[in-house]
């Protein structure tokens, strides 16, 4: 296992770690830990720091997998148009790769033991349906991300289950704004993988790799990210309802935004410019999520 060429070992961990993308696991507990404050309940700022380390390692470790067995399948290779991919470039071989894989992981469970402490079996439960998800993604006999069900696990996992666990551990309760708090967050980190796959919709048609992106075509997946987007802010009438009026207006300073993702989105083939989308994709998911969290706290 070793860096080539140019690249340190330090820079080329970094971006096997996809640090762009890492707001995925802040968000969601950043806004769950405002739901439990916008329902009454003092917070435990412990609960919150545990809860971002053990998902910042299943998030980290998921990206190893990920990139090892995308180069072992043959879906990594030099015509890529995203970032580079350490075991793609030869940085670190694969097997080394899926070894790092397995440390990150194994910091997800140290860094998860104190929640387990608080929140008990159900905590457990959504500790190692994490991480089964996490190396299962991509690996496994069935790997989600092959069979066109990545989507959807960013949706259950990067929203619902996250948002959900973070209100359960400050509040050991939860609420029905769990789900739409938890639903919008898991829409937004889905427009990520949804773009991502857009942009490498040709190669992997080439390896099989039936993304739900390959699975609906260039066309509808465009609009399945208009839609992702669309969904994520109507939502929004929720808080309204239920009288959290700085709740419904504050993310619509993102709207902007999201107009621009999804305009830049309809407007171009896929390219190296998708990365740009990405990254603007990313920027939009945590920018609502830091707006909606403030405006839950001050109603």
């Amino acid at each position: 296992m070793s860096a080539a060429g140019s690249t340190s070992v330090a820079r080329a961990l970094i971006l096997t770690a996809r640090p762009k993308t890492l707001a995925a696991s802040v968000v969601p507990v950043l806004v769950g830990t405002s739901v439990a404050v916008s329902e009454g309940y003092p917070v435990a700022g412990w609960i919150s720091l545990f809860a971002v380390l053990s998902a910042m390692m299943i998030q980290i470790g998921t990206n190893y997998v990920n990139d090892a067995i995308d180069f072992k399948k043959g879906a990594d290779s030099e015509t890529r148009l995203g970032e580079a991919r350490a075991s793609q470039q030869g940085w670190f071989t694969a097997n080394g790769v899926l070894a790092m894989a397995a440390g990150f992981f194994a910091l997800a469970l140290a860094f998860g033991l104190p929640l387990v402490w608080e929140g008990g079996w159900p905590i457990v439960v959504i500790g190692l349906l994490s991480l089964a998800m996490g190396y299962g993604y991509t690996g496994g006999p069935f790997p989600l991300a092959y069979l066109g069900l990545g989507d959807l696990f960013v949706v259950i996992f990067f929203g619902l289950v996250a948002v959900g666990g973070v209100v359960f551990l400050q509040t050991h309760a939860l609420p029905d704004s769990v789900w739409i708090a938890g639903l919008q967050v898991g829409l937004l980190a889905t427009v990520l993988i949804a773009v991502n796959n857009l942009r490498d919709l040709d190669q992997d048609k080439l390896v099989n790799k039936k993304t739900l992106a390959v699975r609906l075509g260039p066309k509808l997946g465009r609009i399945e990210v208009l839609l992702l987007i669309a969904v994520a802010f109507m939502l929004n009438g929720y808080w309204l309802y239920h009288g959290f009026g700085y709740a419904f207006g504050l993310p619509f300073i993102a709207l902007p935004l999201a107009i621009r993702v999804v305009w830049r989105l309809l407007c171009s083939q896929a390219g190296v410019e998708y990365n740009q989308i990405l990254a603007q994709a990313a920027m939009l998911h945590m920018l609502f999520g830091v707006l909606l969290g403030i405006g839950l706290i001050i109603k």
